[in-house]
């Protein structure tokens, strides 16, 4: 069975040393997600990568293999979203937040078979 529903893909990208009262940055956005019932969150450890300071972070350079880049993933219904960028606002001192208006199609077992 296929279900399709508009919604939005929130990807927040920060240091995965960032800190938010004492713990790691994205640990912290994906307790939020949970929190507000969020539909999913991912979070995903970049091999490499720089933001607009143009300073490189990759895995080949042992002294900077702490400090890579991290991409968190959110993606729910537009009126969970919204209230969520708002908390993200605070969280976030420095990285990129993109929002994407995207199309859902989830697939599901059939309860029938």
């Amino acid at each position: 069975m296929k279900s399709e529903v508009d919604a939005r893909q929130v990807t927040i990208f920060v240091n995965g040393t960032d800190r938010w009262h004492g713990r790691p940055l994205y640990s912290a956005i994906v307790g939020l997600c949970q929190e507000r019932g969020i539909a999913g969150a991912t979070v995903t450890r970049c091999a490499e990568g720089y933001g607009a300071g143009g300073q490189l972070h990759t895995t080949r350079l042992m002294e900077l293999g702490e400090n890579l880049p991290v991409r968190i993933e959110v993606i729910d219904l537009p009126e969970r979203i919204d209230p969520l960028l708002a908390a993200l606002a605070g969280m976030v001192g420095e990285g990129l937040v993109v929002v994407a208006n995207v199309r859902i199609l989830r697939y599901l077992r059939d309860p029938k078979q």
